[in-house]
């Protein structure tokens, strides 16, 4: 049966999600979350794209992308290829390292959008790993709470734009406040 197609025009934004090959751990260390980083970055500059809040857990991960000229399947293709190359060979190993391919929820409201973020930015809590999110390293979060701190792969302004100032301290109640009371994305 032929995979459906999926929706895509210029600016769209996405909720995407990846998982590791049989739900296993696709990031053992600071090397391989900052290589998977780097990965964005490299990609970036090849194809035009923004991340709007991330989140590298041990076993998954969750970008919140707008895309610009090129559909996501591109984005994907060049960064999760790279990474299955740089872990199989990092650790002697051979098949897939994702589970399936990539999926993806358009983002259709501003609503959604916010929502999507602080489910993106909260994943870590949820989890257990940390109790705060800006205790999570391999999380968008912490530049959203500090104007000083700058990161290339992220972009800030939309989510920001939709709260009042002082936006940051905004958006960090509003985190606070999906987190105690939170809906499905």
């Amino acid at each position: 049966m032929a995979r459906k197609p999926r929706t895509w025009f210029p600016g769209a934004i996405y909720h995407i999600t990846a998982r590791g090959n049989r739900r296993d751990t696709m990031f053992y260390d600071a090397q391989d979350y900052q290589y998977y980083l780097d990965l964005i970055k490299a990609c970036k500059q090849d194809i035009p794209f923004d991340i709007h809040a991330y989140c590298l857990m041990p076993n998954h991960i969750h970008l919140l992308l707008e895309t610009r000229d090129d559909p996501p399947g591109s984005i994907f293709k060049f960064i999760h290829t790279r990474y299955a190359i740089h872990f199989n060979k990092r650790y002697e190993l051979t098949g897939h390292v994702f589970q399936d391919r990539y999926h993806s929820n358009i983002i259709d409201s501003e609503n959604y959008f916010l929502r999507a973020s602080s489910y993106i930015h909260l994943n870590p809590v949820e989890a257990k790993i940390v109790r705060k999110p800006e205790h999570y390293f391999w999380s968008s979060y912490a530049i959203y709470l500090d104007e000083t701190t700058h990161n290339p792969i992220v972009e800030t302004k939309k989510i920001l734009s939709s709260f009042q100032e002082p936006s940051r301290q905004a958006y960090y109640t509003y985190v606070g406040e999906y987190r105690d009371s939170p809906s499905t994305i």
